[in-house]
């Protein structure tokens, strides 16, 4: 799975005013990451707001997308969900189109133990005819997928491919570097880590501020894997500040704020999300103005 090193962006869902999913937009903000270097596209993953996407939307976005992008750049779908038997219907019915792979968060909410976890992937697992990533990303799932966890899974299942840790924690990255077989992927989850992942050996990043700076992010990346670490800190830098404004208020509300400067698209989220209040948004019109 060569084509999950470097760059890979969560791609947002722009709406229209009225909520509708804007597709004009979509097909731009696409055409941005490719032309900006990102090495791949994940399609409806947190960002893009699957949760409030109905099963139609979900499967016309992924057609739209697979249509535009016409095999430029590989794309994985985003299929993940509390629900495991939904989940596997899900994956089992997918029309994989020029999808390469699913990413798949672990249950949310339910707080299984790890024996549970473990389950849920491999149910999801024996149902996917594409390869797996998984997803661990505690802050929203409200329990972390050990290390002992995700080895165990990527040692069982030759179709689990990588994990999307957003753990926060250097020790589980350490330890799952340390003792992973040797084609499975760790993928930095948290765009401020990209660089210290990668310096460990990670692969790189799936990124969300790649949705508006996709160069400065695959940049980053490349230059991480190449070694060049120095010219690669003066990117992670200059990221820094828009990174955190990016979720000061959730996400995808910050990054969105974002685009919508940049001419892609409206802010619009739909609700349980809310748009950014007027002090994040003045600080992100600041930000973008140093980065110009």
């Amino acid at each position: 799975m060569n084509e999950l090193q470097g760059a890979g962006v969560a791609i947002v869902t722009p709406f229209n005013a009225d909520g509708s999913v804007d597709y004009e937009t979509l097909g731009r903000l696409i055409d941005y990451q490719i032309e900006g270097g990102i090495d791949y596209i994940v399609s409806l993953g947190t960002t893009g707001e699957t949760a409030t996407l109905s099963k139609e939307e979900r499967k016309q976005i992924w057609a739209f997308t697979s249509k535009h992008v016409n095999k430029r750049i590989p794309l994985v779908a985003g299929i993940g969900g509390n629900h495991t038997q939904e989940i596997v219907d899900a994956v089992k019915n997918f029309e994989a189109m020029d999808y390469i792979a699913i990413l798949s968060v672990s249950p949310y909410y339910n707080k299984p133990t790890q024996e549970g976890i473990y389950q849920h992937y491999k149910a999801v697992a024996e149902a996917s005819a594409l390869p797996i990533i998984l997803y661990n990303v505690p802050g929203r799932t409200g329990s972390n997928m050990t290390a002992a966890t995700t080895l165990r899974l990527a040692n069982d299942f030759s179709n689990i491919v990588a994990i999307k840790e957003a753990s926060g924690s250097f020790a589980q990255f350490s330890e799952i570097l340390r003792d992973k077989p040797q084609d499975f992927m760790l993928i930095s989850g948290d765009d401020p880590v990209t660089l210290p992942m990668i310096a460990m050996g990670a692969a790189g990043i799936i990124s969300v501020v790649g949705n508006a700076y996709p160069n400065k992010v695959s940049a980053l990346a490349h230059l991480c894997l190449e070694g060049n670490f120095a010219e690669a800190r003066g990117i992670h830098q200059d990221l820094l500040k828009i990174t955190d404004l990016c979720f000061v208020e959730g996400n995808p509300a910050g990054v969105k704020f974002i685009l919508k400067q940049k001419g892609y698209g409206s802010d619009v989220v739909r609700l349980p999300l809310v748009p950014v209040g007027k002090q994040t948004q003045d600080g992100i019109i600041e930000e973008i103005k140093k980065l110009a």
